[in-house]
């Protein structure tokens, strides 16, 4: 918004960045925001040297070539890598505007295990709802996985040393180029509206005035609604975790069909290599959907893969979505982070929030235009 003109003011009630995507240093204040008695034991190693991330948001491929090697998924990959859509020859007879996703696959032959793999994994789908959908949608998320992966080697997504709480402050450095302001500590008494319409935040006494209002469900629960649970299990370990030769990085991704769930159940592991834990130290961090009333049960799956695990912090989350969409209030408000790694829904949620602020769709290159017009080559640093 600072980019594209717009005079911003960044309100935080809390002391730090990030709100609920902070990254939690040092480690006893983990111990104290989960209420575990007593102080980390010494074998944890320094305090300052952990940066935990309450809500992980990353993926990595580690590990895929064996699968890319079996012919029949090698040539799903060719078509999909070739596909273009204003090429009918590269289309094979397909429809994409019409054909399933489950038709694609049964025309390349492929296993629940590998339909499993892209969806979920690749695509990065949370539901099998896909499957009977237009496959355009499919294609276009495994061609971005692809070529993401080709840019950056190993994996397609990066993660940032001293942990994701790293990248608000990034953000608000951005910002604060553009002019944006940035003020942490301010408690938000009141949102300020006059006939149906926001016209600023009230703050210690005082009012900041506004022509719109963007925030989280927390500071307007009279506007979303809830939507379900999130169940997050962050584990401290001393190992790798097994089966995966050892890395200091890695995701697993477990399908809902495989463990008879209705959603998916995700794990991401970090380590010292990473500027987050003490050495020798792994941090991995289950989380899904809740369905039961026993959601850590839920996680079993995920925490058996874990074992031994020297400390666990255990959190359940309500997930919340707006019941107004901003038209006439100018209130808009982003929807609570899932239980997935990555970061492709929540770019959904920024990406709809912008068209819907802005009245046009966000369209990166010409932010890119933007910096440079202003900083020249510099721009891209």
């Amino acid at each position: 918004m600072s980019v594209k003109g717009k005079k911003v003011l960044h309100m935080d009630r809390n002391s730090y960045y990030g709100a609920e995507s902070a990254s939690i240093t040092p480690l006893e204040d983990l111990y104290k925001r989960f209420s575990l008695p007593g102080k980390p034991p010494e074998s944890m190693g320094r305090g300052r040297d952990w940066s935990v991330d309450l809500i992980p948001k990353f993926l990595m491929a580690n590990g895929l070539m064996g699968i890319f090697e079996k012919r029949r998924f090698r040539n799903f990959l060719i078509f999909v890598a070739n596909y273009d859509l204003n090429d009918p020859k590269t289309m094979e007879g397909v429809d994409p505007n019409k054909s399933s996703m489950r038709a694609l696959y049964k025309k390349f032959s492929l296993g629940q295990d590998v339909m499993d793999f892209t969806g979920h994994a690749l695509a990065l789908y949370r539901t099998d709802d896909y499957l009977d959908q237009p496959c355009i949608n499919t294609i276009n998320r495994i061609k971005l996985y692809s070529e993401s992966l080709a840019r950056y080697g190993k994996s397609p997504y990066l993660y940032p040393l001293y942990g994701l709480g790293e990248l608000p402050q990034g953000f608000a450095r951005l910002s604060a180029i553009y002019g944006g302001t940035y003020m942490l500590n301010k408690p938000i008494e009141e949102i300020v509206m006059e006939n149906g319409k926001v016209v600023g935040v009230k703050s210690e006494g005082e009012i900041a005035r506004c022509k719109q209002l963007i925030c989280d469900p927390s500071y307007i629960m009279d506007r979303v609604s809830k939507v379900g649970q999130v169940v997050r299990i962050i584990c401290v370990m001393s190992h790798p975790i097994k089966n995966t030769g050892d890395v200091n990085s890695c995701q697993i991704i477990i399908p809902q069909i495989q463990v008879n769930r209705k959603h998916d159940i995700y794990v991401c592991m970090i380590s010292s290599a990473h500027n987050v834990a003490a050495q020798g130290k792994y941090v991995a961090i289950a989380s899904s959907v809740v369905e039961t009333n026993d959601p850590e049960k839920e996680l079993k799956p995920a925490l058996d893969l874990l074992e031994p695990i020297e400390q666990k912090f255990v959190s359940v989350s309500d997930q919340y979505a707006p019941t107004d969409m901003g038209k006439d209030s100018q209130i808009f408000i982003s929807r609570t982070y899932d239980a997935t790694t990555h970061f492709e829904t929540t770019c959904d949620d920024i990406k709809d929030i912008y068209e819907r602020a802005m009245g046009t769709e966000f369209d990166f290159a010409e932010m890119e235009r933007t910096k440079n017009d202003i900083f020249g080559d510099a721009g891209d640093q």
